[in-house]
C-alpha cells in the first residue's frame, strides 16, 4: 500500500458546522496535525469532528492566537471531518498520511 502525505483542510472554518474534508473510498487516512489560527481581535472558539465524534470541542483560541495538536487517528474510508467556529477568521489546516489498498 502506497503512502502519501496528504493536505486534508486548508481552509477557514465556517461558524456552522460544515465538511473539511472525506476520506476517500479506497482509503485511509492517518491525521498527524491539527493547526488553528485565530485572525481576529477577539477570542474564539472552534469544534472540529471526525465523524460524530468531537477530536476538539469548543477549544478557545485567543485573538490573534494559534493552537497546534500533534495526533495520530485513523480515518476509515468515506469517513468525514467536520468544523465549526464561534467567529469568522479562524482558520484550519490538517495533515496526515493517505493509505490507500
Amino acid at each position: 500500500m502506497p503512502n502519501t502525505i496528504k493536505r486534508c483542510a486548508r481552509t477557514s472554518l465556517p461558524t456552522t458546522e460544515g465538511v473539511l474534508f472525506t476520506t476517500g473510498a479506497s482509503a485511509q487516512v492517518v491525521v498527524t496535525n491539527i493547526l488553528l489560527t485565530n485572525t481576529a481581535n477577539a477570542a474564539a472558539s472552534a469544534t472540529i469532528k471526525f465523524g460524530t465524534v468531537e477530536v476538539l470541542s469548543s477549544v478557545t483560541i485567543p485573538a490573534n492566537g494559534v493552537l497546534a495538536i500533534d495526533i495520530k487517528q485513523v480515518l476509515e474510508s468515506s469517513e468525514v471531518i467536520y468544523g465549526l467556529a464561534s467567529a469568522a477568521g479562524v482558520r484550519v489546516h490538517i495533515s496526515g498520511m493517505e493509505v490507500t489498498a
